[in-house]
């Protein structure tokens, strides 16, 4: 990884969970739940929308042997996966990230609407 103003892009090698050429896993280290990981490519871009077909694979790879090893460790009873694309989206570090955060039953009061509430007040629904 290049580039030094990206924290990100310096990564040390001992933050990193597992990686292959086009990404890097770690650990969150403001972690909303035990064991919340980020799956990075190594190059650097902002956008989702911006990854080749080729790192959106290995995106797709890095979380589910991410996964897989959280669920040996911490046994969780669900995940959200997400994504900020643009500030308007709540990024706040220009290199693109994913979010694997585990979630435990009781974690949240009521989780309904999950990802839903990243607008305030707009993730609660009748499903029917």
């Amino acid at each position: 990884m290049k580039g030094t103003e990206c924290p990100f892009c310096a990564l040390p090698e001992g933050r990193l969970v597992d990686g292959d050429r086009l990404v890097v896993t770690i650990r969150d280290l403001y972690q909303v739940s035990p064991g919340h990981t980020l799956v990075i490519p190594r190059r650097h871009f902002s956008s989702f929308f911006d990854a080749t077909i080729e790192e959106t694979a290995a995106i797709h790879d890095a979380l589910h042997c991410a996964r897989i090893a959280i669920d040996e460790e911490l046994h969780p009873d669900g995940y959200n996966i997400g994504v900020n694309v643009g500030e308007a989206a709540g990024q706040t570090v220009m290199h693109l990230h994913v979010h694997l955060i585990p979630r435990f039953t009781g974690d949240m009061e009521d989780p309904r609407g999950g990802i839903r509430h990243c607008v305030h007040g707009k993730g609660y629904y009748d499903a029917k």
